[in-house]
């Protein structure tokens, strides 16, 4: 028999205790970000129909993606991400909402494509979305919940930004420069490539949509446009995106994250479904690909069958921040000691130490309570390398007298308690 392989399958990923370390981290500070933010958890089924998958992202999206037909003949797929499954949601009680809704989830999510750094075919995602509002404090509340988020993970303000930009503004800008609106699209998908491919690659991508040399060369100028004082001076004061983006700074200074603003017209998301504000977080140096992004897309839920609902939405998936967090942190970063570990010589020590346990854990301790009698050479060299700040030990003669002594792992102090 030929020899099974211990690796997860290609793309896909196993956690270790010591991996669970840092999961933990990021999960706490997504679910602790929502909460905070008023947002409502959902959950939906991981498997979703593959005609709703195309009809939001195309027929290409079964090459992407683990497609498949169950055995009655039902084209299905794995999740690749959860906002068509959001829409489809929404939709099935689109009369019976109390909108504006504020909803999040923690999903897994799949893809089938090429893999790279900082991109798996496994991965877990944050969903952040609010249905039912045109108000630009909505991207406001979503970037605020997700600075929150990036804090409480401890990634320090300086090492990273969001990168703010809007389709709505490029698509004026385009429009000024005699690019048809018919067009659009295709531009910014293929503007979207920039940096994945060459300037020639996606002039070439330009030409073959039926845009002329003129207009690709106008469409190339528009990103050298590094400010939104210039965007302004393009797009003029009356702009209706231009009047967003400035609210969204707006807000964000009040809400004490402006300083991690920046605009930047290059940012534009590939996905044809937004039509509005527009987001990616990088890291300070872009190092990594994007930690997170999003945008405004009032559109989706028509396209799914539903009434026409405006929305705003963000996925930041755990693969980039965590690559980031461990450069910028360290590998020790997550270890946080608490709660205590308890050993014992002998068995004769074993129901002190039961019962001491079981003290601890009703008063709301941690307390990882070892299984076997051991030396305390053995108990304390474990006892070092876990997560835990106390180290108790109980010999005959803690049992005997009544009180047994408690070390602080990180002072390396001890002091006495009472069995």
């Amino acid at each position: 028999m030929s020899t099974i392989s211990f690796e997860a399958p290609r793309g896909m990923r196993d956690f270790y205790p010591e991996d669970m370390v840092w999961r933990n981290r990021i999960f706490d500070a997504w679910r602790d970000a929502a909460e905070h933010f008023g947002f409502q958890n959902y959950d939906a089924c991981v498997v979703e129909s593959l005609e709703l998958l195309q009809r939001k992202s195309g027929e290409e999206v079964s090459e992407q993606i683990y497609a498949f037909e169950d055995k009655s003949g039902r084209k299905l797929a794995l999740r690749p991400e959860m906002t068509p499954t959001l829409a489809r949601m929404v939709a099935a009680k689109q009369k019976r909402l109390p909108f504006p809704i504020k909803w999040y989830t923690m999903a897994q999510c799949f893809r089938y494509e090429r893999m790279t750094r900082g991109r798996k075919r496994e991965h877990d995602q944050w969903n952040m979305d609010i249905i039912g509002s045109q108000e630009v404090l909505c991207e406001a509340e979503i970037l605020g919940a997700a600075v929150y988020a990036m804090r409480a993970m401890g990634m320090p303000d300086e090492a990273w930004r969001i990168h703010v930009s809007s389709r709505a503004l490029l698509g004026e800008l385009l429009a000024v420069s005699g690019i048809a609106e018919a067009q659009h699209p295709a531009v910014f998908i293929a503007l979207d490539k920039r940096g994945k491919i060459s300037d020639e690659e996606i002039a070439a991508l330009l030409c073959s949509e039926g845009l002329d040399d003129g207009a690709i060369e106008k469409t190339f100028r528009l990103l050298n446009v590094t400010s939104l004082e210039e965007a302004t001076a393009l797009a003029g004061e009356n702009s209706p995106a231009i009047q967003n983006l400035k609210a969204l700074f707006t807000i964000a200074e009040s809400m004490g994250y402006a300083h991690l603003l920046m605009f930047d017209i290059a940012v534009i998301r590939g996905l044809s479904y937004y039509t509005g504000i527009v987001f990616e977080a990088f890291d300070a140096q872009r190092k990594f690909r994007a930690i997170f992004g999003g945008g405004r897309y009032d559109s989706l839920l028509a396209l799914v069958g539903g009434q026409p609902t405006p929305a705003v939405g963000m996925g930041f998936g755990d693969v980039v921040v965590g690559e980031v967090l461990r450069e910028i942190l360290g590998e020790d970063a997550p270890i946080a000691r608490e709660g205590y570990c308890i050993g014992y010589m002998t068995a004769a020590e074993r129901s002190a130490a039961v019962c001491l346990a079981t003290r601890l854990r009703t008063e709301k301790n941690r307390v990882d309570l070892s299984l076997v009698a051991q030396k305390p050479k053995h108990f304390f060299g474990k006892a070092g390398n876990s997560n835990a700040r106390f180290a108790i030990f109980l010999g005959p003669d803690d049992v005997a007298s009544g009180k047994v002594q408690v070390k602080d792992l990180q002072t390396r102090e001890s002091q006495e308690i009472n069995l």
